[in-house]
């Protein structure tokens, strides 16, 4: 493989990018030379393709394909038919990984954060009380932070990975004010997963505060999940954690 081509492709798997490895499989007549080609490829149609394809009038319309299939965030093969003969591409995807805010850095938050660094998830961990969000705690973390929720929570939005559908959100904080002005941050970013822990009796308080007084339409909650996690019985904060992971995978898996 042309070094140019691994050097970018292991650079965007270093900074969690997503990205694709394109290999010409199979061909026949004008592209019969073309296989053993490979290209990286990227889901923004700005940033160019590093590699040869040699493609010419079906360039195009391939590297559409390509993209789509790294949106899919599944390994794909492509197959083309023209007048100059066929072609096969196998289209390798390797996927942004998954990104973890944990906020809240109480007793349960610790092993949630070592479960989901175990499943890949990047984990980023979030409390306003210095003395739980320490890196001590949480060491296989990507990152913790001390801080407000509210301001840290839209430096977060304003980093990378921004917020979109590879961002999970569990909030598991102490007191139901939190989970409110929380949910009134982040209801209407395009997540993945929205989580919120507490009892039933909990989780309606804060629903009937948030329409009552912040006129927030009852069915942006049907996106949350609440009470967080799967029921399987859980007791322990290990064992919540778990639960809460459980629910994670599936909405990742869909």
């Amino acid at each position: 493989m042309h070094r140019q081509i691994l050097e970018n492709l292991l650079a965007s798997i270093e900074k969690r990018e997503a990205v694709a490895l394109v290999t010409v499989t199979a061909g026949d007549g004008a592209f019969s030379a073309h296989v053993g080609r490979h290209a990286v490829v990227w889901p923004d149609f700005q940033r160019p393709p590093v590699g040869g394809l040699g493609l010419g009038t079906l360039q195009a319309a391939a590297l559409a394909d390509v993209r789509r299939a790294i949106l899919g965030k599944a390994h794909r093969t492509l197959a083309y038919t023209t007048d100059q003969g066929t072609l096969s591409l196998f289209v390798e995807v390797q996927p942004r990984p998954p990104h973890l805010i944990i906020v809240g850095a109480g007793h349960i938050a610790v092993p949630l954060a070592a479960t989901a660094k175990i499943c890949d998830f990047q984990v980023t961990v979030l409390d306003d009380r210095p003395q739980y969000a320490h890196p001590a705690r949480f060491p296989t973390a990507d990152q913790v932070i001390a801080g407000p929720f509210l301001p840290e929570l839209r430096n977060l939005r304003r980093g990378q990975p921004a917020f979109d559908d590879d961002t999970y959100i569990a909030l598991i904080t102490r007191g139901h004010q939190y989970d409110v002005e929380c949910l009134l941050e982040i209801l209407d970013d395009p997540l993945a997963y929205i989580g919120m822990i507490g009892s039933r009796r909990r989780i309606r308080a804060v629903y009937q505060l948030l329409e009552q007084e912040q006129g927030i339409p009852a069915h942006k909650f049907e996106r949350i999940h609440a009470p967080i996690g799967l029921d399987i019985g859980a007791r322990t904060p290990a064992e919540i954690a778990v639960c809460i992971m459980a629910e994670i995978i599936s909405v990742l898996r869909r």
